[in-house]
Formats: structure tokens, sequence, C-alpha cells
């Protein structure tokens, strides 16, 4: 059987992150096998606080402002893990990437060095309040009103000409659940997207 490659996409909020380890948990458990787990923001926040670096302390500054980062951070990050972590066999979930047509482009160059075929690009749809009431509710230190403005904002912006490439390009099946449910209903509708 071949690996699965998902994308998760979807405003901030949406709860990408729970339905990834949801997903994960499923494909070992119904033998797809294991998975790789790319979480590109966490990549992000965690290399921002890990070294003196100029790139460090100006993403840090850009993350505690709001502020999402240039394509090539979120690729050198994603993309390192790739390097060093996937094997043959394994699914690929990545959290939060593509957020930019650029990025997108890249997945499916390293998809194609990879020998892996189609990649399901699975968007979690949710309206911007309900995205800003979660967000609001969640507690996060990055989660305050300027950052979430700037991010719903980034998100109509960059994010959505992603998942209209998704929508129109024919090597790529695009999967769209309705995020504003239960977890478990949000689960359900996923593993049906997918495997349907």
């Amino acid at each position: 059987m071949d690996p699965i490659n998902i994308l998760l996409i979807g405003r901030s909020g949406c709860g990408k992150g729970t339905q990834g380890k949801l997903l994960a948990k499923f494909l070992e458990e119904n033998d797809y096998g294991k998975s790789l787990y790319v979480y590109t923001g966490e990549k992000l926040r965690s290399f921002s606080q890990g070294g003196n670096s100029l790139a460090a302390s100006i993403t840090k500054k850009r993350l505690e402002g709001g502020f999402l980062l240039p394509s090539f951070l979120a690729v050198w990050l994603w993309s390192g893990s790739l390097i060093e972590e996937l094997n043959e066999k394994d699914n690929l979930i990545m959290d939060g990437s593509p957020r930019t047509l650029l990025e997108a482009m890249m997945i499916d160059d390293a998809m194609e060095f990879y020998g892996r075929g189609r990649v399901a690009p699975l968007f979690i749809e949710t309206s911007e309040g309900w995205s800003r009431e979660r967000l609001l509710n969640r507690g996060r230190k990055d989660d305050g009103e300027k950052s979430i403005n700037e991010r719903l904002a980034y998100f109509d912006k960059q994010v959505v000409p992603v998942i209209n490439y998704y929508k129109n390009e024919s090597k790529h099946k695009l999967v769209t659940v309705n995020g504003e449910q239960g977890i478990e209903s949000v689960h359900k509708d996923i593993i049906e997207g997918i495997f349907k």
C-alpha cells in the first residue's frame, strides 16, 4: 500500500492539530502504518526560542506581533523534517502547510522527489467569527487580538488561493470538511472524505 500524504489546511484555531493527531492514530490503528507528523507552526515557534541567530530573533518578533513568516522559513523547516525523518513507508501529515502558493508548489516538488503520488489537501472549513472565538478562548501566548486579526487576514489573502489551487489542480483531491462541529464529527468526515 502506498503511503498517504495529507496536508491540513484551515484558519488558525480550526482544529488542525487535534485532527492531525486523530488522523495519525487512525492510520496506525487501521494498518495504514505510522505517520510522520510535521507541524510547521510549532517548528517555527520552537526555532524562534532556540537560538541567538538573526533569523531566530526576527522570527520571534514577527510571531509575537502576529505576522506570519516568509515561505522560505516554513519550507526550510518542513523540508528539514522530510530530509531527516521521512521513511519510505511513512504516511505524511503536514499541519499548517502550505500557507502560500509558492509553498504548495514546493510541496509538489518534494512529493515528486520522494516518488510519492498525489497529496490529499484537507481543508477544515470554519468561518472567521468561529475561528476568532476559538483563538480568543485558547489562551496561547500568540493569540492576542492584533495577532489574531493578522492571521485571519493572512488566511484570506494567502491561503484561500492555495485552496483554489487544490480545487483546480486535477492531480490533487481536495477534501473539505465542516470544522464547526464536534471533534469526533469532524474526524468522521475527514476519514470519509479521504477514503471514499
